[in-house]
Formats: structure tokens, sequence, C-alpha cells
């Protein structure tokens, strides 16, 4: 079933994880971590399907980040390896991790450079009944393929994710989290229109200004 997400759409929290890709780890000159590598996401970030992208003046180099983001259905903490972790799983939708990574590099570390405003495009819809073991998960630039690959790939998979995070934080209704992206992350210019599809959920669209 789709859910689609609206304006009332406030999760307390974005919970992303870092090169959970190889060939992403690979392309910034990073090794893939042991353990999943997390960082915090600003919620002031959403935005939904059709809205507009807007580049900050501190950046010369937006870029984006296609991501299965896993949306939590109710309170979450301290999994164990045998917990049913679908049982807190609503469902799944596309998003976007946009990234000043000119900024990311001069600070070393994440949390400037993701959390701009507009900086977390969601949506367009959840979809509750999914199989994510072996998705595929495309980004588009004015029509041009700059992302695919499929969420097999990931290092850590969801059900391991949720378990993890949940060990660390209390995880609430309508919380995200962000998988990770393959690689072919891509500048992003004014005027771009950015595509995130991800196979069984739909197409996030956002124009940049």
């Amino acid at each position: 079933m789709k859910i689609k997400i609206d304006k009332d759409f406030a999760p307390s929290k974005i919970v992303c994880v870092g090169r959970n890709y190889a060939d992403h780890a690979a392309e910034l000159g990073n090794e893939v971590p042991k353990d999943p590598l997390l960082f915090l996401k600003a919620p002031s970030a959403i935005i939904f399907d059709q809205d507009e992208i807007v580049k900050p003046s501190l950046s010369d180099q937006v870029e984006h980040e296609g991501e299965l983001a896993v949306v939590i259905s109710k309170t979450c903490k301290d999994l164990v390896d045998d917990a049913k972790v679908s049982d807190y799983i609503l469902g799944y939708t596309c998003l976007n991790d946009i990234t000043a990574r000119d900024l990311q590099r001069r600070d070393g570390q994440f949390a400037r450079a993701k959390s701009f405003d507009t900086f977390c495009p969601i949506g367009p819809y959840i979809e509750t009944e999914l199989d994510t073991a072996d998705l595929k998960v495309t980004v588009r630039v004015n029509g041009v393929e700059k992302q695919s690959g499929r969420t097999s790939q990931m290092v850590f998979p969801v059900d391991f994710l949720v378990r993890y995070i949940s060990n660390m934080m209390t995880l609430n209704p309508g919380d995200i989290i962000a998988t990770g992206t393959p690689s072919g992350v891509s500048k992003l210019n004014s005027g771009d229109v950015c595509e995130v599809e991800i196979e069984g959920i739909g197409i996030l669209t956002n124009r940049v200004k």
C-alpha cells in the first residue's frame, strides 16, 4: 500500500548511514567502515516531491545522493538480534541526501553540509509492503542517469541498521533512517531537475534553484 507523504510529515530525527555502499566510499576516497557510520540530518531540511532545492550561497559544490529511506512505525528501543524488525517499520520511501560537499570536506564532519534548509527531499510515497533485499536505486539529473545501484550492495542491510541504531537512540514513530547512496554523486546546478527513483516506490522529483 502506498501512503502519500504530505506537509504534516514531521519526524523527530533523520538518522543517516554514511559509506554504506563500497563503490560510493571508494569514489570519495574513503574506506568502508567496520561499523555503520551514523550522522544526523536536521528535520528542518525536509521538503517534498516537486518542492525546490535551494542552493546556499556558502557552497559551490552541492551534490545529490539518492537513498532508500526507512520510516519507523512505533517506538523502537534496544532491539535484540532475533527481534522482528518489520514490526517497527511503517514502510519505505525515496530520499535525496543533498550535500554541500565542499563544506563537508572543510568541516571534517557532516552536520552543516547535510542540514541546510531544503537538503532532504523525501517522497512521494511511503510503500508499506516492499522487500528491500534487492531494489534498484536510480538518480537522474535532467533525464541523464547519474547513480544506479541496488540495495543488495549495501554493506549493512535494513534489519541490521534498525537494530543497531535502536541500541543507541530511541526511534520514534515517523523517524527516518537513510540507508546510504550508491556511487555516481555529482554536482547540481541551478535549473537542474533531479529525480530519485526506487523500484517499487516511485519517483521523487525536485528542481534546483
